[in-house]
């Protein structure tokens, strides 16, 4: 008899131990974090055409996944990790300046007296650039950290890549 209740709680524990769990929004399919599992995503444009050697502007597009927001640019406490857009120039090309837009107010259920400064949904980072003639592969990070009303999550940097066409 303690052969058979041993041998059904091992066979029960084997079963559970082969479920899959819940996954959370950082992990990727296996179960374990995900290092690339991207929360922020750069929607557009991949390509560019701008005029050689003018100041050009170009709309950087992206969206927060639903139910998170991320800190931004300037977050109202020096704790908080701020959304970055860390740019390394190519020969040929010099970005002069990058705007972010404003904020939203935000208030997590548990501290409504503690505003933060979050995007959320979809916004718009503005970079302002010259390029010399010829194609240049401007690779950029938006560097973040996402949070749902519960959890921050680790820090992230979502890879920006912009192919600048310049004339």
């Amino acid at each position: 008899m303690k052969r058979v209740a041993w041998a059904a709680v091992c066979a029960v524990l084997l079963a559970a131990g082969g479920a899959p769990a819940q996954k959370l929004p950082w992990q990727t399919g296996n179960g374990q974090p995900g290092v690339n599992a991207q929360l922020v995503h750069f929607l557009y444009p991949q390509q560019v055409t701008v005029r050689a050697g003018q100041p050009a502007t170009i709309e950087l597009h992206f969206r927060v996944q639903q139910g998170l927001h991320i800190n931004s640019h300037t977050p109202p406490a020096k704790s908080l990790i701020g959304t970055e857009l860390k740019v390394a120039e190519p020969q040929g090309v010099r970005v002069q300046a990058v705007d972010f837009p404003p904020g939203a107010p935000y208030a997590f259920p548990a501290f409504p007296s503690e505003k933060l400064s979050v995007y959320s949904g979809e916004f718009v980072v503005t970079m302002h650039l010259t390029a010399q003639r010829g194609n240049h592969l401007l690779d950029a990070q938006l560097h973040y950290q996402a949070c749902d009303t519960n959890t921050c999550f680790p820090p992230r940097n979502a890879p920006v890549p912009i192919d600048i066409v310049a004339q």
